[in-house]
């Protein structure tokens, strides 16, 4: 028996890559898996029942609503149930703030951002229990040759913790993952070489997925973990910073005094994505 016997479950973007390897591994584990993709979910679900799992494709793009409601709607109707969404499609952009195009910015956020927006705001109509595993990124802690694709990210953080809040009267357990593998999306990345390499295989990123679509994970909320081969660890929700300082009024010069002294910014810059 696997630790996902009996669920249904859907996993945008999972043609190829992080995506491909999840659905794969839910398989395996005993779920009934929707793989959607905007290419490559039919043959991804093809090689499914051939292992002898439960699959079926949905092909679009979760950044249109109707089909984000569509791939819901599917799930329900094939298999009586939404036990669980993975909303892991997404799109990558590099460039610095002086090269970035209008367009470019908005297929970013409409994919990354909306797309997940659009996913779980459908299957929170329907899911009562169960739980969403939104793919969040290192990089949302601030990549400087990334300034969208880090937005997106930090965008899907926050959506995270509001859903974990709202969804808990429901049963529904939302988390976010920050994985780090080799992808075809990852090939594409200037800085590939110097964060990654070759051995990260995609699939070694799918148990901490399929353990948080799992009964195995029904205390955890409301969390942003970050995953590598060799690495496992939660990241830390912003708080405030201490010293909080206290003044009946503030002028610039007493501002400018704080920063000077107990206000100490850390440098801009610093890659902690890579962490």
């Amino acid at each position: 028996m696997g630790v996902l016997d009996g669920k249904a479950v859907i996993v945008t973007g999972a043609g190829r890559g992080l995506g491909e390897a999840y659905a794969r591994h839910a398989a395996a584990e005993g779920a009934r898996v929707v793989v959607n993709d905007v290419e490559g979910a039919p043959e991804v679900a093809a090689a499914i029942e051939a292992a002898g799992g439960r699959a079926v494709a949905h092909t679009g793009s979760v950044a249109d609503p109707a089909v984000a409601a569509a791939l819901v709607d599917l799930c329900g109707s094939l298999f009586g149930q939404v036990d669980g969404l993975v909303n892991n499609a997404g799109i990558t952009h590099f460039a610095d703030p002086w090269d970035d195009e209008p367009d470019v910015l908005r297929s970013v956020v409409e994919v990354n951002v909306l797309g997940t927006l659009y996913c779980g705001t459908a299957a929170a109509k329907v899911m009562r229990g169960g739980s969403i595993v939104n793919v969040v990124s290192g990089a949302m802690l601030g990549r400087a040759d990334a300034a969208a694709y880090s937005a997106s990210k930090g965008a899907v953080a926050s959506v995270t913790l509001s859903w974990a809040g709202a969804l808990a009267a429901r049963g529904v357990r939302v988390n976010g993952v920050a994985p780090l593998a080799w992808t075809p999306m990852m090939g594409s990345d200037p800085r590939a070489e110097q964060i990654s390499s070759r051995d990260q295989t995609a699939d070694k990123m799918a148990p901490l997925v399929t353990y948080l679509l799992s009964d195995l994970s029904r205390d955890v909320t409301g969390q942003l973990v970050r995953f590598l081969p060799d690495k496992l660890h939660l990241i830390a929700q912003h708080a405030v910073k201490q010293p909080v300082l206290t003044s009946e009024s503030w002028q610039v010069e007493d501002i400018a005094a704080a920063f000077a002294t107990e206000l100490v910014p850390e440098p801009p810059g610093r890659v902690r994505w890579r962490l």
